[in-house]
């Protein structure tokens, strides 16, 4: 049996099939950050040196500021696709694309700092736990990345056959952009700050 794709809101929840799938995703991704966070946690209570100096607290402000404009940027790009407006939507989320990438290649040269100086995961409880944490942001924004190319490249063909299922992907997109920006946020927090 086929579930079809709707793009009107659930009676039971008033949320769309993929709106709802998306929630439900993202309490799963939760439930894996906050398994990492924890982590996190009891290994920094037990360590006795922890040399968090060794980050580049101006290059994770740097990266904070980007990813806060990219949700700016997304939460722009929705509206417009809303609206009807598909000039600005591309143009919007293009920008949160390109901020995407600038935060990668931020992170790629503080990774590349880190492996020069001597500094791998297999050094310190505090590296690998460094490495872990933000590898797997890493990722996340490579994945949602990817969801934007398409949007914007093969799946931008699905707005000229049904705006409305088109805008419930991008609003999709966003509410996940967003969880990898609230996310970031705690990992600056606790490994650049606290």
């Amino acid at each position: 049996m086929e579930i079809p794709y709707t793009v009107e809101a659930r009676p039971d929840t008033g949320w769309t099939n993929g709106k709802l799938a998306m929630w439900l995703f993202l309490a799963s991704e939760v439930m894996l950050f906050g398994a990492l966070f924890s982590s996190y946690v009891i290994l920094r209570a037990g360590a006795t040196d922890w040399p968090r100096e060794s980050l580049n607290v101006g290059a994770a402000s740097v990266n904070t500021l980007l990813l806060l404009a990219s949700s700016l940027m997304i939460s722009k790009a929705r509206a417009a696709a809303t609206g009807g407006d598909w000039p600005s939507h591309r143009r919007w989320l293009w920008t949160t694309v390109v901020l995407g990438f600038v935060f990668l290649g931020i992170k790629s040269f503080e990774y590349s700092e880190h492996l020069a100086h001597g500094e791998y995961p297999s050094n310190s409880t505090f590296l690998a736990v460094y490495f872990t944490l933000t590898g797997f942001h890493a990722l996340h924004i490579v994945g949602g990345l990817l969801v934007m190319l398409y949007l914007l490249g093969p799946g931008a063909r699905l707005y000229t056959r049904n705006p409305r299922h088109f805008v419930n992907r991008v609003e999709c997109t966003a509410l996940y952009w967003h969880f990898v920006d609230v996310i970031w946020l705690c990992l600056f927090t606790l490994l650049y700050l606290v």
